[in-house]
């Protein structure tokens, strides 16, 4: 099996015991079992799924607030706009925010090395894109462009997108447009 840069000698210790530890301090004060499903400012953020950022914190937002679509780059994908598509005609919300992120581990891979390891190692190719891309700016901009563009996403009134800086915490607004 094929190893990743994110391997260490360190030996593996699964942890979910401390998760449920977790979860039984966070249930003995839980004070949440009020909250609508439909987010109180109408709001869905899609973004990267990377352990850095803490979405609720980095945008100031509160529990019952808004969606939260995370995936490996934060990019609109088929299943983003199945998500979207639901938050929009079941949960009210009517903004979408994007966030990217500098130094996402995305862009250490390409679309075809993948896909060609994994088949030299699996026997077969996977069937999803990766979405692997270089400048962070630029996908936020693409991915602004796919919601643009798709029907099943019907309220594209208030669409933004920023790219978020891992090392100074900042967020950096992207225009959909390259003359803005």
């Amino acid at each position: 099996m094929a190893s990743s840069s994110s391997d260490t000698d360190t030996p593996f210790t699964p942890t979910a015991d401390e998760l449920v530890a977790g979860n039984e301090r966070f249930a003995e004060g839980f004070a949440d079992q009020d909250l609508q499903v439909s987010p109180t400012r109408r709001m869905a953020v899609v973004t990267c799924m990377d352990s850095r950022m803490d979405i609720f914190a980095l945008l100031g937002l509160g529990h019952g607030e808004a969606h939260i679509i995370r995936n490996a780059g934060g990019v609109i994908t088929d299943d983003v706009i199945r998500s979207l598509c639901l938050s929009q005609r079941y949960l009210g919300t009517r903004e979408i925010v994007l966030v990217h992120h500098t130094d996402c581990g995305l862009m250490l891979v390409t679309e075809d090395g993948l896909k060609s390891e994994l088949e030299s190692e699996l026997g077969v190719k996977p069937w999803w894109a990766v979405e692997s891309f270089e400048d962070p700016y630029l996908d936020v901009r693409q991915s602004m462009k796919r919601l643009e563009m798709t029907p099943f996403v019907p309220h594209k009134e208030y669409v933004r997108g920023f790219v978020y800086d891992v090392s100074t915490g900042r967020l950096d607004e992207v225009s959909l447009h390259t003359d803005d």
